[in-house]
């Protein structure tokens, strides 16, 4: 089977777009580049105007206003990059048509299975068009569901003119994934009132909170001797990162055993040798208070280390990447009943949730841009097991036709 937004989808997961937090360059990496490229040509032949790439990646269209009257303008933003912890090179998208609950074996690997018994989310999409990886690589849906989405929703009101709606900016960024996908978003040059990232899972919720972020890189320096003459004089930074690994709480404060509004401490990348190592962590949680808790604890767990430990250096570097958007979005109530009135009108009843992680909407947010999060059919991202259902890509598309003629309606009420 095919329809337009498959088409976009299989296109833009199809690129390598992995972005690389250890990269000083901007965007991360040049392949980033191919994608946004291939964005503005697209928005171009469809009509789009004052279409933009910047040197940083950064793609901005507008879709022109079809009403005579003030209609504030907004924006629908996606990333383009995907997440650097699996690989993204030569994805092989599978198509599933018409799934009914099976498990779905992927053919790279078979010993990656989707299970609903596993994934309950799969019994929610029964009759659905899926689309997995081939269990290789990421698919990249976290966001080409987005970017396919606001590309398809772009496309239809431009070839459907008689559809009331103001003025809207499209903006696709790079490195959302490492946190720096508003670093070079000018918002002046966007111009928007509010904006939506289009960067949820599954259907029919508008996310209005997001974890507050901090990054945590610990660093052992230790010294280095060949292990026959060892005695006394090596101090191996392995061991010792380990040691620190180890007394992180694994019965609390992990990923695997919280969920629901409990935030986490999470190691994901280990390297290093015995001269040196270091470990790569994310400190989470919705109470921005709570980060200043979780990386005094990092120091209370690398104190008795330095002490047992007096030859090495144990070093702890926090850097800030984005805060919870709760209370930015106070300042543009229309952002958030806008798109509850657009899901009303096509008969569904939103869930207002929270995201345990971020979007650029959280950083944008925090600028003074109000940023509420869609969904967009995105499932397990970050992981070879990762899916999107088509439908709910199709439906976060008429989300976006309906939310541009509900500030329309917003627009002419206010006049």
């Amino acid at each position: 089977m095919t329809s337009p937004l498959l088409d976009r989808f299989l296109r833009y997961v199809r690129l390598d777009t992995q972005a690389d937090e250890t990269s000083s360059s901007v965007p991360s990496t040049e392949k980033q580049l191919v994608l946004s490229r291939m964005l503005a040509e697209e928005c171009r032949a469809m009509g789009c105007v004052d279409v933009s790439l910047s040197p940083a990646g950064v793609v901005m269209a507008t879709v022109p206003a079809t009403v005579p009257h003030h209609v504030p303008t907004t924006a629908w933003v996606a990333h383009v990059d995907t997440s650097p912890e699996f690989n993204s090179s030569h994805v092989k998208p599978v198509i599933h048509a018409n799934y009914q609950g099976e498990k779905l074996v992927l053919p790279g690997d078979p010993s990656r299975v989707l299970d609903p018994d596993v994934f309950p989310e799969l019994r929610t999409v029964i009759g659905h068009t899926l689309i997995t990886t081939d269990g290789t690589t990421l698919l990249g849906a976290d966001d080409k569901a987005g970017v396919a989405a606001i590309m398809e929703a772009a496309a239809q009101l431009l070839a459907n003119r008689s559809l009331q709606h103001g003025p809207i900016r499209l903006c696709f960024t790079c490195d959302e994934e490492i946190g720096r996908g508003t670093d070079h978003l000018d918002l002046g040059e966007l111009g928007a009132i509010a904006a939506y990232t289009l960067d949820g899972g599954g259907q029919g919720e508008i996310d209005l909170e997001t974890f507050s972020a901090d990054q945590a890189v610990v660093t052992v320096r230790g010294i280095n001797t060949h292990p026959s003459i060892g005695k006394d004089s090596m101090v191996n930074a392995v061991r010792i990162l380990s040691a620190f690994l180890a007394r992180l709480p694994t019965a609390t404060l992990s990923p695997e055993t919280t969920d629901g509004r409990a935030g986490f401490i999470h190691p994901y990348h280990v390297e290093g040798g015995v001269a040196e190592a270091s470990a790569r962590l994310i400190l989470r949680d919705f109470e921005t208070a709570a980060l200043d808790e979780q990386a005094k604890l990092l120091e209370a767990i690398a104190a008795p280390l330095r002490a047992e430990h007096p030859r090495a250096r144990i070093e702890i570097q926090i850097r800030r990447q984005y805060r919870n958007m709760r209370e930015g979005l106070a300042k543009e109530p229309r952002a958030v009943s806008c798109a509850v009135a657009a899901y009303r009108a096509l008969g569904v009843e939103p869930k207002l949730g929270i995201i345990r992680g971020g979007t650029d909407g959280s950083l944008l947010t925090e600028k003074g841009l109000p940023t509420p999060n869609l969904s967009t059919g995105q499932h397990n991202p970050h992981s070879p097991l990762e899916w999107a259902s088509l439908d709910e890509m199709e439906a976060a598309a008429r989300v976006l036709v309906q939310l541009a003629q509900e500030w329309a309606k917003a627009g002419s009420a206010a006049d």
